[in-house]
């Protein structure tokens, strides 16, 4: 039985990882997207186990934000972090100001998941902007003329 490789001779199916292109500091210390996201992720995290009531859940919930925010912060999601932090303080406010001061941890927890999500959807949409706006600018007029 023969098994089908790909290109470079992997088994198919599988992920060359040192072909993955990761955002980190060429000598291999800490950047600021990395810190940065710990501690946006770590503080989202705090926020939704302090609303978990479980024993432990303070500590589960805050230190999985933790890892998850070092690990997107080693992939460079800088305007992904500021849209959590953006969410984060406008609902927490939000729900400080209509449901009073013990909402204000859950609003934290929800406007993070919120201001991500959002995040991540205005990233790709301005993007596909960028995308168009150089892709129209690029192609001749109708005259033969560039319009730049």
């Amino acid at each position: 039985m023969t098994r089908k490789t790909n290109d470079d001779g992997r088994p198919q199916g599988t992920t060359n990882f040192r072909a993955l292109k990761i955002r980190a500091d060429h000598r291999g210390r800490v950047s600021l997207d990395m810190v940065f996201g710990s501690i946006v992720f770590g503080i989202v995290g705090l926020a939704i186990g302090y609303y978990m009531d479980v024993r432990g859940g303070i500590a589960v919930a805050g230190l999985i934000g933790l890892l998850l925010g070092l690990f997107i912060g080693i992939l460079g999601g800088r305007r992904f972090f500021i849209s959590i932090v953006c969410g984060a303080i406008l609902v927490a406010a939000l729900f400080g100001l209509v449901s009073g001061r013990d909402a204000v941890p859950l609003g934290a927890g929800v406007g993070g998941a919120m201001g991500g999500f959002v995040g991540v959807q205005l990233g790709m949409l301005l993007d596909l902007w960028r995308q168009r706006k150089s892709a129209t600018s690029n192609q001749p007029s109708s005259d033969g003329t560039n319009p730049r």
